[in-house]
Formats: structure tokens, C-alpha cells, sequence
């Protein structure tokens, strides 16, 4: 079966989570813990745990909620976004909404993990749209 453009666009999400996070695995405790010189509020171990939404094994929580969010709009993705959820607190929101938050946010928070990285003098890892294509070969130079 063909892949979905949201499912693209999450696997994209979730590859991009983890290379992050490959990134950060090799800083010390005081560059995770070190305080920006930037408008970037929190440490890198701050930001990673708010992107993952977890205390303990970041890589291995990454890779799950990333894969239940390509599940999610890889079965039949039309059907979940015909109705409203409820928030715990008190709004009705359509998934569509919900799916958008999900990629924004995480990419916001890498985007600042990387400036606080290359503060440290740390190489960043490129994680876009284009790098994406390129490490799974659907971004192909042409031949001259």
C-alpha cells in the first residue's frame, strides 16, 4: 500500500526525534543541564524530556509515540478526522488540529535543542524536510 502524505510527514517527525536525540546522547551532565545564553528557555535535558514527553529511556519513548502517531494516520486517516475530541481541559478539537500541534511543537523544540547544541560548539545534526529525502532515497540527484 502506497504511503499517506501524513504518514510521510510523521515518519519524518519521528526520524527526526530520534537523530535528535542520537545528538544528545553524547553530552555530559553539565551540557545537558546547561542553561542557554539565548532566548531558548530550559536545558537540553529540560527540552528533550518536554519533546518526548518522558523521564526515562527518551529513545525508546521517541520511537513509540512516533510509531503510534504513523499507525494513527496510517489506518484509514480520513475516518479519525471526521470527529471532534475532548480536551481535559474543557475544549472540543478537531484531530487535524491535534496532528498539526504534534509536528510544530516537536520541531520548534529541535530547532531550539540545535541552537543550544551549536552554543556548545556541538555539530548539529541536519534533520529537515531535504535530509529526511536524502537518508531514504527518495531525494535523488539527477544524472548530469
Amino acid at each position: 500500500m502506497e504511503k499517506t502524505v501524513l504518514e510521510r510527514l510523521f515518519e519524518h517527525n519521528n526520524w527526526a526525534n530520534q537523530q535528535i536525540i542520537q545528538a544528545c546522547s553524547a553530552l555530559t551532565e553539565g551540557q545537558l543541564d546547561a542553561e542557554p545564553q539565548s532566548v531558548t528557555k530550559g536545558s537540553i535535558r529540560n527540552t528533550l524530556m518536554h519533546l518526548v514527553g518522558s523521564h526515562d529511556e527518551l529513545m525508546e519513548s521517541a520511537r513509540l509515540s512516533g510509531e503510534g502517531l504513523i499507525a494513527l494516520v496510517r489506518d484509514d486517516p480520513d475516518k479519525k478526522l471526521h470527529s471532534r475530541l475532548q480536551t481535559t481541559d474543557g475544549y472540543f478539537v478537531e484531530p487535524w488540529v491535534v496532528l498539526t500541534q504534534v509536528i510544530n511543537h516537536a520541531t520548534e523544540h529541535r530547532e531550539q535543542i540545535k541552537s543550544m547544541l551549536s552554543a556548545l560548539g556541538v555539530p548539529v545534526p541536519d534533520i529537515d524536510g531535504w535530509d529526511y529525502g536524502v537518508a531514504n532515497n527518495t531525494l535523488v540527484k539527477m544524472a548530469e
